[in-house]
């Protein structure tokens, strides 16, 4: 049964049971104006996620427009590491639907477009995939649009990037990257949540086409280390080519690509400082630092 207030806005979030949606839904309940439909390909695992649950699928259309229907806003994000996934299919699709339900304000989980920026250089289609759809959400004339850029969570240095055992016994990291060039925008992706709810309440000040970006730190992997063992660990690095990296695992030569984008371009390429700082605006808070963060939520796996 529907929980939703008659006197709330209805927000529709697209992967609400993501880390993403997740952090967007909790936001949104927290703001108070919203009223939170969160979406998902399996509802009957998530009844307590919000306000409603709906069943969604984006590479099934039919499915879009029930669960758009009546709603303010939507908040939709892709996920390129699922097997088979179109980023760009699946987002067309969400857009043409919402558009279809009049949905007032649609908001794009977003990321810079690699091959335009370092013109073709670099291939990075979890990047590139995404900010592909930008125009798509721009030509579909919503009343307003938002654009939210997550950063390179912090989570990933407990999770996909996480230290590993070395041959010297220690534990650390071996990337592809020289761990001197200040080049990863960093932050809890928890804490996009509140740059998203913070949109919705303020269409007027981020509702028309702006690039809201999550950065709670802008580091080297130099410093990230340092930062990390003056909490008490003693990581290490060592810099490898992007050709050895490669063959390390299924998937390492596109992480590799990516790392040598950030090397050369930085993650959100360019000064984004003054989009930070609205984001920040929007959010009503400073995110978390690197420093912040681990020392609340970061521990070492086991040597």
């Amino acid at each position: 049964m529907s929980r939703t207030a008659h006197n709330q806005r209805l927000i529709a979030v697209v992967g609400a049971s993501g880390q993403q949606g997740g952090a967007v839904v909790r936001a949104l309940q927290a703001h108070g104006q919203f009223s939170v439909r969160a979406l998902s390909r399996n509802p009957d695992q998530h009844r307590n996620l919000a306000d409603e649950v709906a069943a969604a699928n984006l590479d099934q259309p039919e499915t879009l427009s029930a669960a758009f229907q009546g709603a303010h806003g939507v908040f939709a994000v892709t996920n390129f590491w699922s097997e088979g996934t179109n980023e760009r299919k699946q987002a067309a699709a969400a857009i043409a639907a919402a558009k279809d339900a009049g949905v007032s304000h649609f908001i794009w989980s977003t990321l810079p477009n690699v091959e335009a920026i370092s013109r073709g250089a670099f291939t990075v289609p979890h990047f590139t995939d995404k900010a592909q759809v930008d125009p798509i959400v721009e030509a579909a004339s919503f009343a307003h649009h938002t654009f939210v850029v997550p950063p390179f969570y912090y989570q990933n240095l407990a999770g996909a990037v996480a230290p590993q055992k070395q041959a010297d016994g220690s534990l650390g990291w071996t990337l592809p990257l020289d761990p001197e060039v200040r080049c990863l925008h960093m932050g809890d992706i928890r804490e996009l949540g509140p740059i998203v709810a913070g949109a919705f309440a303020q269409p007027g000040q981020a509702g028309k086409g702006q690039y809201l970006p999550l950065v709670g730190d802008f580091m080297s992997f130099r410093e990230i280390v340092e930062t990390l063992n003056a909490q008490g660990h003693s990581f290490t690095f060592n810099q490898v080519p992007a050709d050895v990296f490669s063959t390390f695992f299924p998937g390492a030569a596109e992480l590799a690509e990516m790392f040598k984008y950030f090397q050369t371009h930085n993650y959100l390429s360019g000064d984004w400082s003054d989009r930070i700082a609205l984001a920040n605006s929007i959010a009503g808070r400073r995110p978390s630092t690197l420093s912040e963060w681990a020392r609340e939520h970061f521990s070492a796996p086991a040597a």
